[in-house]
């Protein structure tokens, strides 16, 4: 396995896009369900032709000419919080368990050092015991709990709220 970690640009429209339909459909840990996404390929093209690449950063990474995974990290607009990012992170279960998630994260925090980000968070399902190892593993902390933060097949699922302080 050849992987290469990569921005994501407009190029990548149709490929992001069936990448985050195809999460949606193989995992309850990212947010939409299946059939809930309704982004066309105008639409991603649009989004990923605006990008600011000083307010977010969307990486890919890539298996071949096919894209696995992506984290994106998008700054706070506001002053006050211009220093700190969230991150969403999402990886086919073809491509689990193979350090992608680690190299992913590794351009994150290279980009926001660059941006002068000094704070990364996330939600992560409380029951998602990888996400969680992996997100430890790359030096987020629990930070506390987001109580029924989301209803999954009738069933409430809380999310602990994490947080990264980047050196900068």
């Amino acid at each position: 396995m050849r992987i290469e970690i990569r921005g994501i640009t407009v190029e990548n429209s149709a490929d992001f896009l069936e990448l985050l339909f195809k999460l949606d459909k193989e995992t309850q840990f990212m947010m939409l369900e299946p059939n809930e996404r309704h982004t066309s390929f105008d639409d991603m093209q649009q989004y990923l032709s605006t990008l600011d690449e000083s307010m977010s950063a969307l990486i890919g990474a890539f298996d071949g000419n096919n894209l696995v995974g992506y984290i994106d990290v998008c700054r706070g607009n506001a002053n006050r919080i211009k220093h700190s990012a969230y991150v969403i992170i999402g990886i086919l279960l073809s491509h689990t368990g193979q350090g992608i998630g680690e190299m992913l994260f590794k351009k994150a925090d290279e980009w926001a050092v660059k941006h002068n980000i000094a704070r990364l968070e996330l939600t992560v399902m409380v029951h998602n015991i990888n996400a969680i190892k992996l997100y430890e593993k790359v030096g987020f902390t629990k930070e506390g709990i987001k109580e029924k933060s989301m209803l999954i097949n009738g069933h409430y699922v809380d999310e602990y709220y994490m947080g990264k302080i980047l050196c900068i």
